[in-house]
């Protein structure tokens, strides 16, 4: 991708493949009026807001700094999105830490992986980790922040 897209529009790409992709499975999660399609616009913003975080702390701190700096900031304005939409915004905090707790397991247990693994095998690995740990979190985000708010309106 990177040969054909260069490297912002591969990490566009990406974006955007996720957001489709991951957005019907995640959208199953989701009870009351945030069913797709509406759950797209919500599940769309969330995650562009992260990856622009990530994209632009990696871009402009570099490599080790910029990806952890990233993984905060992204999963912040995340969970500030999910809460914002879900009715949920008490639990901001919570849903940060876990989606930052996710993430950061994932994107550094699946970059190990990269690193010593051969250059395919290690790619693949890498996305099937990362993908496992930051989808697991962004579920139980997506549970918590609605069974905060059913909490809330017993």
């Amino acid at each position: 991708m990177y040969h054909n897209l260069g490297v912002m529009g591969s990490y566009l790409a990406w974006t955007v493949l996720f957001i489709v992709l991951a957005g019907a499975v995640f959208g199953s999660l989701v009870v009351g009026r945030w069913r797709l399609p509406k759950f797209y616009l919500l599940f769309g913003l969330a995650f562009f807001a992260y990856a622009a975080a990530w994209v632009i702390a990696y871009f402009s701190l570099g490599r080790l700094t910029g990806e952890v700096v990233g993984s905060v900031a992204g999963s912040i304005l995340m969970a500030i999105v999910f809460a914002a939409g879900l009715g949920a915004l008490r639990s901001t905090a919570k849903l940060s830490a876990v989606l930052f707790g996710a993430n950061f397991i994932g994107y550094f247990l699946g970059s190990t992986l990269f690193f010593y693994l051969s250059h395919p095998s290690g790619m693949l690995l890498f996305g099937v980790v990362y993908g496992l740990f930051f989808g697991a979190g962004i579920g139980a985000v997506l549970y918590l922040a609605q069974a905060g708010v059913q909490t809330q309106n017993t």
